[in-house]
């Protein structure tokens, strides 16, 4: 068990590294993420209408790594706000290994006075390693634009 904390712990670091060096935004996501409670969030562009949505959450009583593909994110009509939705792997490292996948769909919304992003998204997880379970809850994401 201890290997598998110090491994989750090694892999954490890294994954924040790697965010804060590449990310366009960074931010924190917050919510219930199997027992956790705040996230480290990062959005990686890969063109205009694509994205990775990646998450490191703790806060509980593990560590929790999701990286998620947002192929839909389009202008919602008549407004600043912006929706999203994607899909992508799952994994929560404690006690108990859990792997799986997630789903979102949220909106957002950028501020043109700061580089600050707002939004609100919905997040169902269904883990089949360890244990075949279905969770789902709301999250809200503040994000400071670097690009």
């Amino acid at each position: 068990m201890k290997k598998i904390k110090l491994f989750a712990l090694v892999l954490g670091i890294s994954l924040l590294a790697s965010v804060k060096s590449h990310a366009q935004e960074i931010g924190l996501r917050f919510g219930d993420f199997y027992g956790n409670n705040v996230a480290i969030d990062g959005v990686f562009a890969l063109g205009e209408f694509s994205r990775i949505h990646a998450d490191v959450s703790f806060g509980g009583n593990g560590l929790g790594i999701d990286a998620l593909w947002n192929p839909i994110y389009a202008d919602i009509p008549d407004t600043d706000f912006q929706w999203y939705a994607g899909f992508g792997p799952s994994v929560y490292l404690s006690e108990n290994f859990r792997l799986g996948a997630a789903a979102e769909v949220g909106a957002e919304y950028a501020f043109s006075e700061v580089p600050i992003t707002i939004g609100l998204d919905f997040r169902p997880y269904l883990f089949l390693v360890e244990v075949t379970e279905f969770r789902a809850g709301f999250g809200l994401n503040v994000r400071w634009r670097l690009k």
